[in-house]
């Protein structure tokens, strides 16, 4: 089991707002093909026109989407240029509302898609929409990359956050490739249900089926001592020298951690390492 087919979405000529130079480095790494779709996307809602100026401003706000995506592939071409590795790119548009079936046709067929973080100040409402599309209509692992991240040598020291959901499983499964290759993987519970059936040894039904996978684990039953779980799962990471955090996605529903916050959405917005997630 390897990563042979890696997608990266870029929606921005600027692609050093792109997770790109982190997807080049790791399918030179893993020996695999990167796929490179260069999206441009028309962000208006037309619903919110007054009658009669809707099919003129489709027609200028698409068009400038073309444009963008042309001006994204050219850019990527220039980039890809001295590589020796298998790429191909693909332009495409679309509109806020078509854009996750478009990028999830094409996560369906990858072994990973790398992304960069959703939020921040230069992202728009299509970063996070690639994100979800490609997790949960593309059913893809998602490695989510700083932009300065270095993913030559990620996944050498792997933190699990572990809480025994379907979600977690899901990304362990998916990180197997990793977690085989890392040189320290550490299994974090924060604090784990008192009555559950794995209460007397929390992770270690999990640290089990890793060793039959020939990956060593070690397990750290972690306190709540911060208000959200992402810090107490930073500060753990920073504490251990990871270098890559292994999570499920989205156990509450999108609208809930939008609206309230949530473990995922609060990992995305401050890690500082890659997280590779699943849902």
């Amino acid at each position: 089991m390897a990563y042979k087919t890696i997608l990266t979405v870029v929606t921005d000529p600027n692609l050093k707002a792109s997770a790109l130079e982190q997807a080049i480095t790791l399918a030179s790494r893993e020996d695999a093909h990167l796929d490179i779709l260069c999206l441009g996307v028309d962000r208006t809602q037309m619903g919110y026109y007054y009658a009669g100026t809707n099919a003129m401003l489709m027609q200028e706000t698409l068009q400038k989407a073309q444009e963008d995506a042309v001006e994204i592939q050219k850019a990527v071409k220039k980039r890809m240029a001295a590589e020796t590795i298998r790429w191909s790119s693909e332009a495409a548009v679309a509109q806020i509302a078509g854009l996750a079936h478009l990028v999830s046709h094409r996560a369906r067929f990858t072994d990973l898609v790398v992304m960069p973080k959703p939020y921040g100040p230069d992202k728009g409402i299509e970063d996070e929409a690639a994100l979800e599309a490609a997790m949960f209509d593309g059913h893809a692992p998602v490695l989510v990359v700083p932009v300065a991240a270095d993913t030559s040598d990620v996944g050498k020291r792997i933190v699990i956050a572990w809480n025994e959901s379907a979600e977690a499983l899901m990304a362990i499964r998916a990180a197997i490739p990793m977690l085989r290759a890392a040189d320290y993987v550490n299994i974090a519970v924060i604090d784990p249900p008192q009555h559950g059936p794995d209460r007397s040894d929390p992770g270690g039904l999990l640290s089990q089926m890793l060793g039959r996978h020939g990956i060593k684990s070690e397990i750290a039953v972690l306190a709540k001592t911060m208000p959200r779980i992402a810090d107490v799962l930073s500060r753990h990471v920073q504490d251990i020298d990871a270098d890559l955090i292994v999570m499920g996605a989205y156990g509450h529903s999108r609208f809930r951690e939008a609206i309230l916050g949530g473990a995922t959405r609060n990992m995305l917005e401050k890690a500082e390492v890659p997280v590779l997630m699943a849902h």
